[in-house]
């Protein structure tokens, strides 16, 4: 497989990375622990360092470089970041235990993170009190990474959600572990006996996906779901805010969303946050649905969520909400980069960094600390061309191209790289979006699906 192009060489100027957010633990790397509303540059760091992935957790953060090593930073208590010990730390710092071990992704949960290598292995380290790191009689926590040993096939993709995991093998098998999803499904699955992998404390794979081949896993606070070759969405789990797009409450084996959802295109790449997921289509659409109390879908509901199942039989019918329906937003038509928080959201749509949903803690990077209900431009970043974009549960991080600085004696010139307004009334903005997205395909044509895709951090 090829190796994806990393940010220096889609753009060769200087790069830096922004991060701003919830900052309690020091998970934006900045040296200090106050929240951060607006992005800050960290000064110093991933230069010259080619940066391939962004993610974060709970309280924590990882970087992982073009060369395979992983830098980390923000909560520790459980051991987390994988150094060693439990202290929290304010910079990003390398996993030295990983050094000569290159690294292809990193998925961070609440308080684990589950770490996949070059050659396929996973490791796992932080809190194992849910089983979380597939160890079934290893101890409460793990301050190194460990091997997840009884995960014997080559692994092409992870995923972590609150207290569970995911991995997807290159034949095309997916397994689970962690017992987050378990009590939920003992609640409203009364009197079923639950399938193994969603009360596992090692991994076990995930049955009725036989005639599929997974690409791509995601986990949520309470669901999961995954992308198949065909660009198909299956999903399980928890339906509490209509993210699983049926009228169950609980799914405790994989379900095909309807291709009508996505208006009968295949979905090239999707994304999840604790209670909401985000898709992409072939023609670069993009689709919303799940939870939206907070903006997290990117639109207004005209009736309130109402929606609540806890109780019921998951086989009694109910009417669909407004949220848990895949809606498309074309003002994200074409975003080359997709991240998803717990309930907050990043995209890069012709190099323009946008944010939308929770804001408390200033992670949508607007100076504010007001929900966001449609995504519009992080003004602070508008002269400086979004390259990644990954997210924490309440914070955001960025790796953006520099301006240029002009030559001696010409006059600096100021490029606006997006307009101001978010709304779609303009149809050139959107055909615009539209050759930008064309002209990315080739770009793309030989990134892995699990590369585009997946729950990069909660």
């Amino acid at each position: 497989m090829k190796r994806e192009p990393c940010a220096s060489e889609v753009a060769p100027a200087a790069a830096a990375l922004f991060a701003w957010g919830a900052n309690s633990y020091g998970q934006l790397g900045l040296g200090h622990k106050e929240d951060v509303l607006l992005p800050q540059q960290l000064n110093d760091f991933c230069k010259p360092t080619c940066v391939r992935r962004i993610t974060g957790g709970g309280g924590h953060s990882a970087i992982v470089t073009d060369g395979g090593s992983l830098f980390v930073c923000g909560l520790n208590k459980d051991g987390q970041l994988g150094l060693g010990h439990t202290e929290d730390v304010l910079y990003f710092t390398p996993c030295e235990s990983l050094l000569g071990c290159p690294i292809q992704q990193v998925a961070c949960g609440w308080d684990f993170t589950i770490i996949l290598t070059e050659d396929g292995q996973v490791l796992s380290c932080g809190s194992n009190s849910f089983g979380q790191l597939g160890v079934p009689h290893g101890p409460r926590r793990c301050v190194v990474p460990q091997a997840i040993e009884l995960l014997r096939e080559k692994v092409v993709c992870i995923a972590a959600g609150l207290r569970h995991a995911l991995a997807a093998t290159v034949s095309g098998n997916v397994f689970q572990w962690g017992t987050g999803l378990a009590s939920s499904g003992r609640r409203l699955c009364p009197g079923q006996t639950l399938p193994l992998f969603l009360t596992a404390k090692e991994p076990s794979r995930v049955t009725g996906l036989e005639n599929s081949k997974p690409i791509c896993v995601l986990a949520g606070s309470d669901h999961s779901a995954l992308l198949t070759d065909a660009g198909e969405v299956y999903v399980w789990g928890s339906n509490k805010h209509g993210q699983l797009v049926t009228q169950a409450a609980f799914l405790p084996m994989p379900w095909k969303i309807e291709a009508h959802c996505f208006q009968n295109e295949k979905v090239t790449a999707i994304w999840s946050g604790w209670t909401h997921l985000v898709a992409q289509t072939e023609t670069g659409k993009m689709f919303t649905w799940g939870r939206a109390d907070y903006g997290q879908l990117g639109r207004k509901l005209e009736s309130p969520e109402g929606w609540k199942l806890e109780k019921q039989d998951s086989s009694l019918p109910c009417s669909r909400p407004q949220n848990s329906v895949p809606s498309s937003l074309h003002c994200l038509m074409g975003a080359t980069e997709v991240s998803c928080g717990s309930e907050h959201n990043l995209a890069v749509i012709g190099g323009a960094c946008y944010s939308w949903g929770w804001n408390e803690h200033g992670m949508c990077g607007d100076g504010t600390e007001a929900n966001i209900w449609a995504p519009k431009p992080v003004q602070a970043l508008r002269s400086s061309p979004g390259l990644l974009v990954g997210c924490g549960a309440g914070h955001s991080l960025a790796l953006c191209q520099l301006p240029a600085h002009p030559a001696p004696g010409q006059d600096p010139k100021v490029t606006c790289l997006y307009p101001d307004a978010t709304e779609d009334t303009e149809s050139q903005e959107t055909t615009d979006k539209e050759r930008n997205w064309k002209g990315r395909q080739s770009e793309i044509a030989t990134q892995s699906q699990s590369d585009r895709s997946g729950n990069r951090g909660l």
